[in-house]
Parts: C-alpha cells; structure tokens; sequence
C-alpha cells in the first residue's frame, strides 16, 4: 500500500501545528505509522520542538519552503520511518506560501519516483484575518500584496478549513463560510477547533476521499507573491534561560508575548503569527499571538516550575526584521529581569524572506 501524503495549508498561524498534531494522533491511535515534516525559512522552529516534545517522528525542511527546495522535502520524506516509509506522511508548508498545487502536489505525482496516495489538500482558514480580508477591509494589517497570498492560498485549496470555531459565534462562523462559497465556489467547507478536536471526524472523512484532487492549478503574480512576503519581519531565536531560584514557565512564556504584543501595538505593526515554546525537563509549554486583535494566549501549559528552561522565539510579524530584532531583544531582558532570571541569546536570525523560486512548477 502507498503511503499517504497529506499537506496541511494555511496562512501563519491559521493552526496548521495543532491540525497537524490532532491527525497524527488520530491515525497513530489505529495503529499506523505516521511522520511529519516540518517547513521554515531558517532553523530553530517552534513547531518542530512541539511536534517533537509530544513523541512524533519528524523531520525538518529548514532554510526554504518546500517548493523552493524539493528535493530537501522528499529526503526528509525519506528519513522519516527508521528505513520504512510512514503509512501517513503529514506535512504543514510555510505558512506565506501559495502556488502549492504545482509546486509540491504536482511534483510530487509526475517527478518524485516514490508511488505516494496524494490526499485532497485542504487550506486551514484563521479567523482573526481572513474575515476582515475576505469582507475586503482595508484595516486587515496586511497590504494588499500579502493579502494576495491569503486569498491565493484558498483558490487552490480542494476544501477550507475555518478553524478555532469554539472562539467564534454562530453568526461569525456562517459570514465566513458565507464569504468563502461566494468568491471561491465549490469549496467545500469544514469547521473544526484544533484546539478542542472538534470537526476532526469530518476532516479525518474528507481526506480519505480520492477523485480528482490537488489539480487546481492557478495563474501566479509572481511580482506580487515576493513583495507579499517581503513585507514579513521573520524571526527565529533560541534563548537560555536560568536561575538560582525556580521560575515559572508558563508565567515567564506569557509575560514575554505579552510585552511583544504591546509594542507591536504602540508600532502598528500587525502579528502574522508569534509563537514562543519553553522546553525543560521533560516539560514544555507554548504560548501564541496568532493577530493583533485576538492577544495572547496558553496555547499548551506545562503547570511547571524551573531553574532552567530553553526558550524558541519565532516571530513573523509586519515590520522591518532589524526593528523586530531590536524588540525581542529589549522585550527579552526585561521580561528576564522581572522575575531575577539570566537568560543567553543561543542564535537568532531577522530577515526578510527571498523571492520564491520554485525546483519545479506544474501548471498545465
């Protein structure tokens, strides 16, 4: 039997990590073999240490997004498995990707020479930026350039996915679907919490479907998709934190995204998505601001107290990435010093993303 590819779209922080999570667990629970594949544009990633932390196998595409790196996705393909190919293979793409369908899901059928049974791609909606983008709001904290990219991503999708629809109302989940069967006719539309595991039962069931699949393929402006992601600060950091006493953790996780919120308030400059993971003894919590407007949250509590702990920053955020750098740095120390802890910046790299350049684009 083929082994199953199954790739995870959606905007940052749309809970592509916490979709991802609840599948593997889901298919891991019938007995099946399953890996995951991580994608960032640099190293230390919050996802990665998530995944990791909870027992999944998986590897890392680190340094470009797969369609600009083929050939690094169906390697670490190839790792996962211990020699032995997963029956499922989960994949989650860089979160300001579009242009999947014939850059990975086309590749991946006509060149990749490993037989794989390619499940219905589906894109994960996030609520806090799509219905402002969708109703065409000009206050959406995205130029229409990165804009693009969100609504370039659920043209291609075989389904949407309108995700944390325990935080929503009724009246807010039915103008979203409204709003995507109406530009995007035909979509079929899901909604799910990835946070509670509700609507898992209906993706589980649409990803088993086959028919004529991952075959939306789209006309790209180019041009327009590098500025869009141009226009993203990133940020990826590793930090030491110690003490004499012990600290905790949660406490200090929150504490730091909180001040990060508060200054890119004061800036003006809109949060794609900021993700902090602590990881110490056995025990790690996360903390996320997935849009300026929703704050801070637990995203996962570790309830643990500490006198070391290593601490994963990723931040993408609406900003120039030497002003972000500035930020986390200044917000790093203050959070550290509030609570009498030392903390050492490991690594950290700022940039902006380059200009997608696809290993190969199947578009007929």
């Amino acid at each position: 039997m083929k082994p199953v590819y199954i790739m995870v779209g959606g905007f940052l922080g749309a809970g592509k990590t916490s979709t991802v999570s609840r599948l593997a667990q889901h298919y891991m629970s019938q007995g099946k073999r399953v890996g995951i594949v991580t994608n960032d544009q640099t190293t230390d990633l919050v996802d990665t240490h998530n995944l990791r932390s909870q027992g999944f196998d998986v590897g890392e595409v680190a340094g470009s997004c797969f369609c600009c790196n083929f050939d690094a996705l169906t390697s670490t393909v190839e790792t996962l498995g211990a020699g032995e190919l997963p029956e499922i293979i989960l994949a989650e793409p860089v979160g300001s990707c579009t242009d999947l369908v014939a850059t990975v899901i086309r590749p991946l059928t006509e060149v990749y020479g490993v037989p794989l049974d390619i499940a219905p791609y589906g894109v994960i909606l996030k609520p806090s930026h799509g219905l402002r983008i969708l109703k065409g709001d000009s206050g959406s904290g995205f130029s229409p350039k990165a804009n693009y990219i969100f609504r370039k991503q659920i043209e291609e999708a075989d389904f949407v996915v309108i995700n944390r629809i325990d935080e929503l109302s009724a009246d807010q989940v039915a103008e979203l679907q409204s709003l995507i069967e109406a530009e995007y006719p035909g979509r079929p539309v899901l909604k799910c919490s990835a946070q509670t595991g509700e609507g898992l039962d209906s993706l589980v069931a649409m990803l088993d479907q086959r028919g004529a699949f991952g075959q939306r393929v789209m006309e790209v402006d180019y041009d327009i998709y590098a500025d869009g992601e141009a226009e993203l600060g990133w940020l990826n950091s590793q930090v030491e934190v110690t003490c004499q006493n012990s600290f905790h953790l949660d406490a200090l996780l929150m504490d730091l995204i909180a001040r990060l919120h508060q200054r890119l308030l004061q800036l003006d400059a809109e949060a794609a998505h900021l993700k902090v993971i602590g990881l110490c003894d056995g025990s790690y919590a996360v903390a996320n601001l997935v849009s300026n407007v929703t704050g801070p949250e637990l995203s996962l509590s570790s309830s643990t107290e500490t006198n070391a702990a290593n601490v994963v920053v990723n931040a993408r955020v609406a900003i120039d990435p030497a002003e972000l750098e500035t930020i986390v740095r200044e917000e790093l120390a203050a959070c550290s010093s509030a609570i009498n802890v030392d903390h050492k910046v490991v690594s950290l790299q700022s940039f902006r993303p380059g200009r997608p350049v696809p290993t190969h684009r199947i578009n007929e």
